[in-house]
């Protein structure tokens, strides 16, 4: 944050004369991000006898993003609308859900249906707090994960953190790795439009209609891409929905 030198206040003998102030602009965003911050504590209660009674029972809350983990969770909407899908589908498919670096959805998902099978793949340990439900996972080893998992799961979503081809390279080596059939079993990926080649080219999905938001607006655009045909739902493949207005 840019910090402006104090006017000085010649005569008055103080030694705060050469003492940095931040600017009214940079004071404005700072109180601004603390009452975000304090907000966010809010919600979260995320530690402490607090945070352990709300898994037992008074529902799950989110932890504050780390952005220097590129963390950055859906708003509200984006959440229960990718909660919902999966639930859906799992009425078909089974309630084995794989959650791969996007917790907020594994939130949700919880929340929306306490007795679900879902398991949260996620580099930042905070989430150990979730007990079994957490497993380290760090991209670059894709596939250093117990034996138990592999080919294991209904319906897989993932997030890469990052919106690099390596990233989603090696990320589509645990989404094959956890998935029952990549072929025949539902995949999610959130992920830049950026990426839309490698993601179609690694793992054979399609963008949707549906636009995930995040609680932070980033500049970048993200899509929705899947490996079935969402039909009316999620706002159908693009391609389709293009093609139909041709």
């Amino acid at each position: 944050m840019a910090m402006e030198e104090g006017s000085s206040h010649a005569g008055d003998g103080s030694d705060d004369d050469d003492v940095p102030r931040l600017s009214s602009h940079a004071l404005l965003a700072l109180n601004d991000f603390l009452r975000e911050r304090q907000q966010m504590d809010l919600v979260n209660n995320g530690s402490g006898e607090e945070g352990e009674q709300q898994q037992q029972g008074q529902g799950f809350a989110i932890l504050r993003e780390d952005w220097g983990m590129s963390q950055f969770w859906y708003d509200a909407p984006t959440a229960r609308t990718l909660a919902d899908e999966v639930l859906h589908l799992s009425e078909s498919f089974g309630s084995n859900i794989a959650c791969v670096a996007c917790p907020s959805l594994y939130v949700q998902l919880k929340n929306s249906c306490p007795g679900m099978s879902v398991t949260l793949f996620e580099f930042d340990r905070r989430f150990a707090r979730y007990g079994s439900d957490f497993t380290y996972y760090d991209y670059n080893y894709p596939q250093n994960l117990d034996d138990k998992f592999a080919h294991f799961f209904d319906i897989v979503v993932a997030d890469p953190p990052y919106l690099s081809k390596e990233c989603i390279e090696k990320m589509s080596q645990t989404l094959r790795f956890l998935s029952k059939d990549c072929e025949r079993f539902p995949m999610l990926l959130l992920t830049g439009a950026m990426q839309q080649n490698h993601a179609s080219r690694l793992l054979n999905v399609h963008p949707c209609g549906f636009r995930p938001v995040h609680h932070k607006k980033l500049g970048n655009e993200f899509k929705l891409y899947t490996n079935y045909d969402p039909l009316d739902r999620l706002g159908g493949w693009e391609h389709k929905a293009t093609s139909s207005k041709d």
